[in-house]
């Protein structure tokens, strides 16, 4: 399964669909994944999260529709979505700067966001993987939010400020990435975790499952961060896994780093 290809078809149905209810059930079946693998790889390799691309699609022509013809706001509204003509006015202008009221002889202010394309890299790598049953874990630390633009600095500042604050205990066993809601956010939460009870830190119980297993023959956050891109960019885009809604782990022992993707 190539889900490059399937991702442009999707983007294509996307464009057909701005009109009408936007499935995210159809979507994922277009790409062959379920809807939380697709909520979770379109905002790492389109920089946007697919609810805010559907979004910003249908302010763009709402844009287009009043500055080309003689259309009320409110029939254009409705024709991308919008039911309250409030809601719809206030979700233009914060998109394009100005009231849909306003377009006429100002249509020169229209923001426009494009229709995405993806590429297919030209340069891949070889990645070696194991597939893994874990029973359930439980584990105990401390996290911070974060988002897109931010997690590469967040994740490893906050790991050393873990470290050094609680250098009395033994090195953290994993890192962990929650995921909201993937669709309509880009926000995550860093973890640092230990293997035994530790008071004051939350409880996380990370359910029994099968794991993609990728092995990182270190501990820096840029060698980890360069196996996250890899996976999200070249391999699950091209093999047929469906990822679980379990968080992301990092699991660090003898210098060396496991990453782990939950799979159904």
């Amino acid at each position: 399964m190539d889900i490059y290809k399937n991702l442009n078809d999707m983007i294509e149905f996307i464009e057909d669909n701005l009109k009408d209810n936007v499935d995210y059930k159809k979507l994922a079946k277009i790409v062959g994944v379920n809807e939380y693998t697709i909520g979770r790889i379109f905002p790492v390799l389109f920089g946007i999260t697919l609810g805010e691309y559907v979004r910003k699609r249908r302010l763009t022509l709402a844009g287009r529709d009043l500055a080309q013809y003689n259309l009320k706001v409110m029939d254009v509204a409705i024709s991308y979505g919008w039911s309250n003509a409030t809601a719809f006015s206030r979700a233009f202008f914060s998109f394009h700067g100005i009231k849909p009221s306003e377009v006429k002889g100002n249509a020169g202010k229209l923001k426009f966001y494009p229709k995405i394309k993806l590429e297919v890299p030209k340069i891949s790598q070889e990645i070696t993987y194991e597939i893994i049953e874990m029973n359930e874990l439980k584990l105990y630390g401390l996290g911070v939010k974060t988002d897109d633009a931010h997690i590469k600095k967040d994740a490893p500042n906050f790991f050393k400020e873990m470290v050094n604050k609680y250098n009395t205990l033994r090195h953290p066993d994993y890192g962990m990435v929650v995921y909201e809601q993937r669709f309509y956010s880009d926000n995550y939460e860093y973890w640092v975790l230990w293997n035994e009870k530790i008071e004051g830190f939350k409880e996380w119980v990370i359910p029994k499952s099968k794991w993609l297993k990728f092995h990182i023959p270190s501990s820096e956050a840029k060698d980890i961060q360069d196996m996250s891109d890899l996976f999200y960019y070249q391999f699950i885009t091209t093999c047929n896994y469906n990822l679980r809604e379990i968080p992301e782990l990092e699991y660090y022992h003898d210098g060396v780093t496991e990453f782990l993707v939950a799979i159904n």
